[in-house]
């Protein structure tokens, strides 16, 4: 069941993570990687809204294994980000690399922060 859970979940997330991908990219007029900076934002936040909701709220374990390592495993890419922030300092675009990786960092770790104590405040 719990590989059902993650299957159906890696569904809704990789597809979303390629139309949101797209949809910021297409504005922004840059080499840089936007669109994949906003969906693993969006995934940490949600992630850290799922962990709170576990850990606070007991969201059944069923439901949090279909959000957060399905839904959030699909959306977000650790991989894009790496291939991406390496063709940035390939590129000799060093500040850009540099925001990317430090950026997506922080503001990775503050989103899942946010996340986490919008749910437990409630």
């Amino acid at each position: 069941m719990a590989v059902l859970l993650v299957f159906l979940g890696g569904a809704v997330g990789a597809p979303l993570r390629y139309l949101v991908d797209r949809a910021v990219q297409k504005r922004h007029d840059s080499v840089f990687p936007w669109g994949t900076l906003v969906v693993n934002l969006v995934g940490c936040l949600i992630l850290g809204a799922v962990t709170a909701a576990a850990a606070v709220d007991g969201l059944p374990s069923d439901l949090s294994l279909l959000l957060g390592t399905g839904v959030c495993g699909g959306l977000t890419t650790f991989s894009t980000f790496g291939y991406e922030t390496v063709r940035l300092l390939e590129n000799g675009s060093l500040a850009e690399a540099g925001l990317n990786a430090l950026g997506s960092l922080f503001t990775g770790l503050a989103a899942a922060a946010v996340g986490y104590a919008a749910v437990a405040a409630f």
